[in-house]
């Protein structure tokens, strides 16, 4: 869990760096997690990566901002996917009661705010994390 939800976006962020630093400047968005901002039972390796995603996010954000380098987040909730469809058949009841908007997220709409942090409409942030839950961590 640590190695691919962290180390691989450390990895590919030294990389990313390293070529912006190069070229001018860019965006980096990476993916982290409503469990990159809370607690989340029984998935203590997952909520570790991702709590490290969001922090590597927001210390990037600062470290680079001066090289035109741009780094932030989208921390979405639970996204209509295969992945996501086991555990919704046993407890999407449950879980949906914690979304305010009371539907499951679609993958397009995460990539929307992919799109806008990577356009220069977002030109002014950096090091941000942003919610793409429905409402979830609001509540």
């Amino acid at each position: 869990m640590i190695e691919v939800n962290l180390k691989g976006v450390w990895l590919c962020m030294k990389s990313e760096i390293g070529r912006m630093l190069e070229t001018g400047g860019g965006a980096i968005v990476n993916t982290s997690s409503i469990a990159g901002l809370a607690g989340l039972p029984t998935s203590s390796g997952y909520v570790a990566a991702k709590h490290g995603v969001s922090g590597l996010t927001r210390t990037a954000g600062i470290e680079y901002a001066t090289d035109n380098i741009r780094v932030n987040a989208v921390c979405p909730g639970f996204i209509a996917t295969d992945m996501t469809r086991e555990v919704m058949s046993r407890r999407g009841n449950e879980i949906m009661a914690l979304v305010p908007a009371r539907r499951m997220g679609e993958a397009r709409e995460i990539a929307e705010m992919v799109c806008w942090l990577c356009s220069d409409r977002s030109g002014f942030v950096t090091g941000a994390t942003y919610n793409v839950d429905g409402g979830y961590m609001a509540s």
